[in-house]
């Protein structure tokens, strides 16, 4: 719901999705849900219900050292703890002593980094346990990829845990086991913070004397041989300092960089241990840059990930970064880093642009490392120097040539701007692959190639950002659009018209990422200048009002976001007139949020207005018609015109797969759309084959904590429940629900719609007890934010109709489904309540025919509204 600066870019279908919540019915098979499984090991290393003080809920992990379990502390505080169980079998008398010898040493330590260990002992029978805090995170390469962090952003998340490590070794303890799944990273007040978990077990279960090389009786490692040093692989080394730690934070710094491992351990796992002892101690691996340059089949997904393209990734680690990691990697210990704290001090300087230690300091390196930290203060200097000893001779000269150079700058624009329309599928109804390699390989080289020139610069960083986003390659858009901002706030100022230009364009991309506060908090602030400025009914401030009112329908805010699109109708209709391609793309956004509020005949009026103006307009083909095509078709589903719906939800598909391709956001948008047209047809196998698709390409394209990546995994769960597959759509509607929550809030319309559809898949496993708490929960947010008509919130009063009628309570039952026939039930529903398996325990009731009567009265109603 949202203007570029230009031409008008309404909510797309990207935006927009149908997102359907299920009425109880009979369609999903009874059960109840699994328990945990007992350990495969045998009865040896079965886990207790209770140790100590301790409740075992679930088991979170399994690993060489033994169990991880979710406990509930029940004394002296109640609270969620992880308890590690020590597999049996790989600890004597000895180790037990040593055990107990390390305990307080292990719970002495207290850094932000580290995750506490609480308590440690032994279970009845004589297994060792550790109770450490629960961290919800994932691990750190994971969570680097999966948000798609860029070189400098992994480095200052990798200092952080360096600094922990440090902490414990001023503490006289060593991990010994440092690996990504050790460092767990999670999100506080937004921001990625790293804990390290398992700090000292290594040790503290080590026979005395021979901890550095541990076997169980299977004779495997106790440690991960990817990340340990070489002498803990040494037999004949007894001694492992905290050089140990540095050459695994090491390979956790390649592998951050790279994507990679420093050693190939595929092969490992064929090979005999003391072959890959022997490789660990001797074979030397590949400078992360050479790695990245060696390995270019799957260097590009890697290159991505960290926001680049394998060439410039392979440059940016050229040099300092393969210098700091090959030392921290160093084979003989002697010459690494002796601590962590001299690692980070390594980073910092590369981060601050001086010389780092681990390389050899050239003259001319120390020079390059002072001209990148002054870059402005030399060049001044430098530009005034040769401004002096050009000025008298060469002036006349130089005027001509500023002259040539702006006219040369300007043809240079108007052929790149041309040549990137040809991208855009608003001009040239699709990309072809050589358009794509050019814009590419353009914005590859815009940071160099146009350096001497700032504003050309940001003016060529805008074109392509705004191409990359209208082929909905979001992530490729970010970076550049970001840039023209900063250069334009620096070069022209804040209140520029092009600066605010730039920055109504990032905050339509941040949106489409959906990273909604920001972009809202930079709309506000473009709002505002433009306000000041330009006035209430210049063109530019509209848009920025339409932006506005985006971004608060994405967070679920209707009756604002109804009022500040009604202010921008009124003044683009009398100010731009009916046909203008902003004032349509206001019409839509009107309707979407009518949509929402329950409004649907207000809302399809609309639509069939703006595709119309659109059709005749704009042309069959052109983005926004689709635009429009694909949200008539949503009003028409949530009406319950099924077949109306499906037929335009097909003929959009078609053209969008011709013109934006198979992969394009809003062409995934409309196959979610078309899988829920056949979903509320009865057409199970046909939209849960649509469903995998689209959430297969969201999750690779967006990452699985995207928030339409989101949706599709709660759709598909409901797809699930009604083939009777609700332990399946369970386990997938719990995931999306915990996700959702902490990303976009407990109100959002996305987590509230999905807290429905689960609360309706444990009502057809009979778990009537926590589907009524879900349900009543969105009940009472539904009411307090969308009102008593909302559609919505009728429907969650219905489904706890059908509990209390499950549970013999008549009268509330019939109170409750009068309610929500009553209070925006969709009239589809209504005919529905007849037939509902849910509600037999009813029928013969006069009430019950007085409220099928209704029911059908109301859906009468709503067929002559149309």
């Amino acid at each position: 719901m949202s203007d570029a600066d230009g031409p008008a870019k309404d909510l797309t279908p990207a935006d927009f999705e149908l997102r359907t919540q299920s009425i109880s019915g009979d369609s999903a098979t009874r059960g109840s849900d699994a328990t945990i499984p007992a350990s495969s090991e045998g009865a040896a290393s079965a886990a207790p219900k209770s140790v100590g003080n301790y409740r075992l809920i679930k088991k979170l992990g399994e690993g060489g050292m033994g169990q991880v379990w979710l406990a509930e502390q029940t004394a002296p505080v109640r609270r969620q703890v992880a308890l590690k169980l020590i597999r049996v079998g790989i600890y004597d008398d000895s180790i037990l002593r040593r055990f107990e010898s390390e305990r307080q040493s292990l719970a002495i330590m207290d850094h932000p980094s580290i995750a506490k260990v609480f308590d440690a002992g032994t279970t009845s029978d004589g297994q060792p346990y550790f109770v450490m805090e629960y961290v919800q995170g994932c691990p750190i390469t994971a969570y680097c990829d999966q948000h798609h962090l860029k070189i400098r952003e992994r480095l200052e998340i990798f200092i952080r845990v360096c600094e922990g490590v440090q902490h414990a070794h001023q503490k006289a303890i060593i991990h010994r086991d440092l690996k990504p799944a050790n460092i767990l990273v999670t999100e506080v007040d937004g921001k990625p913070t790293p804990r390290i978990i398992d700090f000292g077990l290594a040790k503290a279960l080590a026979p005395q004397g021979t901890e550095e090389l541990m076997l169980t009786q299977a004779g495997a490692f106790v440690g991960t041989p990817a990340y340990m040093s070489p002498e803990q692989t040494d037999s004949d080394v007894y001694e492992v300092d905290t050089r140990a730690d540095v050459y695994s934070l090491g390979v956790i710094l390649y592998e951050l960089l790279t994507g990679f491992l420093p050693l190939d351990t595929k092969q490992w796992q064929k090979q005999p241990l003391h072959e890959v002892m022997r490789q660990l101690r001797e074979q030397e691996p590949l400078r992360p840059s050479t790695k990245v340059e060696t390995q270019k089949a799957a260097s590009s997904a890697a290159a991505a990930a960290r926001g680049a393209l394998p060439r410039q990734l392979a440059h940016l680690l050229h040099g300092d970064l393969d210098w700091i990691t090959m030392k921290a990697i160093e084979k003989e210990k002697e010459r690494r880093y002796g601590a962590p704290s001299e690692l980070v001090g390594d980073v910092r300087r590369y981060l601050n642009n001086e010389p780092v230690e681990a390389r050899p300091a050239s003259a001319s390196y120390r020079l390059a490392k002072y001209i990148r930290r002054h870059r402005v203060a030399v060049g001044v200097a430098a530009g005034i120097v040769l401004l002096l000893a050009a000025f008298t001779v060469l002036q006349a000269q130089q005027l001509r040539r500023a002259t040539r150079e702006r006219d040369r700058a300007t043809r240079i624009t108007d052929f790149m701007t041309n040549m990137f329309k040809v991208s855009d599928p608003g001009e040239a109804r699709g990309a072809t692959v050589t358009a794509r390699e050019i814009l590419d390989k353009a914005s590859a080289n815009i940071n160099t190639g146009l350096s001497k020139d700032p504003e050309l610069q940001a003016q060529m960083m805008q074109v392509m950002g705004s191409v990359y986003t209208n082929l909905g390659l979001y992530s490729r858009a970010q970076p550049l659009q970001q840039s023209a901002v900063e250069i334009r706030r620096r070069v022209l100022g804040v209140r520029d018209a092009e600066t605010l230009a730039s920055m109504s364009n990032l905050a339509i991309t941040l949106a489409d990422e959906g990273h909604i506060q920001d972009a809202e908090k930079l709309d506000r602030e473009t709002l505002d200048s433009r306000l000041r400025v330009l006035g209430p009914e210049h063109a530019e401030t509209l848009s920025s009002m339409s932006n506005l009112a985006r971004d608060l329908y994405f967070e679920g805010r209707y009756p604002e976001t109804e009022k500040l699109n009604r202010r921008t109708l009124e003044i683009r209709s009398r100010v731009l007139g009916l046909d203008n391609p902003d004032t349509i793309a206001s019409i839509n956004n009107l309707a979407e949020t009518l949509h929402m509020e329950g409004r649907y005949a207000d809302a399809e009026k609309l639509d069939r207005q703006a595709l119309d103006i659109r059709r005749r307009v704009l042309g069959p083909d052109h983005p926004d018609t689709l635009a429009s095509m694909n949200n008539l078709a949503v009003v028409l589903e949530d009406e319950g015109h099924h077949e109306e719906a499906e037929q335009l939800d097909r003929e959009t598909l078609k053209i969008k797969l011709r013109v934006l391709g198979p992969e394009h956001p809003d062409t995934l948008s409309t196959m979610n759309n078309l899988a829920r047209d056949l979903q509320d047809q009865n057409r199970y196998a046909e939209a849960e084959k649509l469903d995998r698709q689209i959430l297969d390409i969201r999750r690779r394209l967006l990452g699985p904590e995207h928030p339409v990546t989101l949706v599709s995994e709660s759709n598909l769960g409901d797809v699930l429940c009604y083939e009777n597959r609700c332990k399946e759509a369970k386990v997938l509607q719990t995931h999306a629900l915990e996700v959702q929550t902490r990303v976009e809030g407990a109100e959002h319309p996305d987590t509230l719609t999905t807290m429905t559809s689960l609360a309706y898949t444990l009502m057809q496993m009979h778990d009537y007890v926590a589907a009524e708490e879900l349900l009543r929960r969105a009940r009472d947010i539904q009411l307090r934010l969308l009102g008593p008509e909302s559609p919505d919130a009728a429907v969650s009063t219905y489904n706890l109709g059908s509990i209390a009628a499950h549970r013999g309570q008549r009268d509330a039952a019939f109170s409750l489904l009068q309610e929500a026939v009553d209070h925006g039930l969709p009239p589809d529903d209504d005919l529905g309540i007849n037939e509902d398996p849910d509600l037999k325990s009813l029928h013969g009731d006069p009430r019950f025919e007085a409220l099928v009567a209704r029911g059908k009265e109301r859906a009468k109603a709503s067929q002559s509204a149309r």
